[in-house]
């Protein structure tokens, strides 16, 4: 498999443009508000509540930049793309990121990004948005959560969907 490729969807997700004039979903525009006050360097930050929500609604792609082996061995979002902000054992920036995210969705189209902890997510989410992409959005707390917090938070701990294969 190359590094590019994604492991639980095949096409790509075209959700209507926003520069049609098509509105922004009220829990995004509110996220892209706070991201302006605060400076995020990205569109904005939404609960993984809120990103459960957005992704059953459709309209905002949801995609997973966690690795191809977290994702077998701690489990997944049904339905979520998966496009590896790192790989190998050393954990270095896939180099083919942004060409397959362009191969995923228009640069003016609202995606959210899920990681495991919410870090890498918020480095792919910068590096989308400087590379022109400009509604970024990161998902709170990641699919596992903060380990160091001694509280359940995070996709799984919240009690969202989820699968293993």
């Amino acid at each position: 498999m190359s590094l590019a490729a994604t492991t639980h969807a095949t096409t790509a997700f075209r959700p209507a443009s926003q520069s049609a004039g098509t509105r922004l979903h009220p829990t995004l525009e509110g996220a892209r508000q706070a991201a302006i006050v605060s400076g995020l360097g990205y569109a904005g930050n939404v609960t993984p509540a809120e990103a459960w929500a957005l992704h059953q609604q459709g309209g905002v792609l949801l995609i997973d930049v966690r690795t191809a082996e977290e994702l077998r061995d701690i489990g997944r979002v049904e339905g979520a793309q998966h496009l590896p902000w790192a790989i190998g054992v050393r954990m270095e920036r896939n180099p083919y990121f942004l060409d397959r995210l362009a191969d995923l969705i228009a640069r003016d189209e609202p995606v959210l990004l899920l990681c495991r902890s919410g870090k890498r997510s918020v480095a792919a989410a910068r590096t989308a948005t400087e590379a022109g992409y400009s509604l970024v959005f990161n998902v709170l707390e990641g699919f596992e959560g903060d380990r160091t917090l001694g509280h359940g938070n995070g996709w799984q701990q919240r009690g969202l969907p989820w699968t293993r294969d």
